[in-house]
């Protein structure tokens, strides 16, 4: 398995439609919708998030905002993505955190926002805060996430915990 290249990612995008809308410069930057709020996965009550446009959303002190993607991805077969969060804002005590692209998911991305600071902190939507990785098999994968019917498969928007 090996990392693809920034010439992968412009052909597939391109080529295939991995990737819409595809900005060359800008494969990486994501934005869009913020939701804030503190939530109990087993217990979950989607009345208790705050939707926020706009610009920048901040996060309360020791919580979490969701946000999702301006690009659509569609993963391939033989490929795996891992999203990695941008050390700006790691360094300022915000955690991205994504679950991989599963080989043949699609949708737009759910980012997740950590502030782990005591302090509230701000995030811009349309800017780069993670770094997407593909990685691509020597072989296609016998189950992808689509033919497991899986839960998070084709979602347009934020989505919010299906347990």
């Amino acid at each position: 398995m090996s990392i693809k290249s920034d010439r992968w990612i412009r052909r597939m995008a391109t080529d295939h439609g991995m990737i819409e809308p595809f900005e060359p410069g800008q494969v990486k930057a994501v934005g869009g919708r913020s939701i804030v709020t503190i939530v109990d996965p087993k217990a979950f009550d989607p009345n208790s998030f705050v939707e926020v446009k706009g610009d920048s959303c901040i996060i309360p002190p020791n919580s979490f905002a969701l946000a999702r993607t301006v690009e659509y991805f569609r993963i391939p077969r033989s490929v795996l993505t891992i999203c990695l969060g941008k050390s700006t804002y790691a360094r300022c005590g915000i955690i991205v955190n994504v679950t991989p692209l599963e080989p043949e998911w699609e949708g737009h991305v759910t980012l997740e926002f950590s502030n782990t600071t005591p302090l509230p902190a701000r995030i811009y939507a349309n800017e780069g805060v993670a770094q997407m990785l593909f990685l691509e098999s020597d072989e296609e994968c016998e189950v992808s996430y689509k033919d497991r019917g899986g839960k998070y498969q084709g979602q347009m928007g934020v989505t919010l915990p299906k347990i």
